[in-house]
């Protein structure tokens, strides 16, 4: 396991993301941004398309991801929601400021999928065995970082 980077950002799924942001809402924290995601990833078995509804807050330094899966590679998502429209936890996620000495030592029989572009690059790492969750670490640029609200 290669722990290092920023951990700035908590993540819940849920079957239904406006029933999620409801909650946030009654606590008083408004969404910073939602959107839909439609992008390709690498996995192990090859490309993948991964659609989700996505919702970002901020709570001081501390960003929430709400996800709701919507197709393709969703399964390690969808495995591991509730059976109603709760949310559960699913994955912390750190932004590291090397990406490529950061990709050179991960093990990659954890790699559950990775993906990106020249601003962005994101992957996911099964450590549910060791720490009963996913880990994400990503890389961006300073102007993608301030763009997702980045304190």
């Amino acid at each position: 396991m290669n722990l290092q980077g920023h951990h700035f950002q908590n993540a819940y799924i849920t079957r239904d993301i406006e029933k999620g942001l409801a909650t946030f809402k009654q606590w008083g924290v408004e969404p910073f941004m939602t959107h839909d995601a439609d992008i390709e990833v690498q996995t192990p078995s090859g490309p993948a398309r991964l659609v989700n509804k996505i919702a970002f807050l901020w709570v001081d330094d501390l960003q929430y991801e709400l996800i709701q899966p919507v197709s393709g590679f969703v399964d390690f998502y969808t495995d591991e929601l509730p059976a109603d429209d709760s949310m559960r936890f699913h994955h912390v996620c750190s932004r590291v400021t090397d990406w490529d000495a950061f990709r050179a030592g991960i093990d990659e029989s954890r790699l559950v999928l990775e993906g990106g572009h020249d601003h962005l690059r994101f992957c996911y790492i099964d450590a549910r065995d060791t720490v009963g969750h996913y880990l994400e670490f990503n890389w961006m640029v300073p102007e993608m970082w301030k763009a997702i609200g980045g304190r």
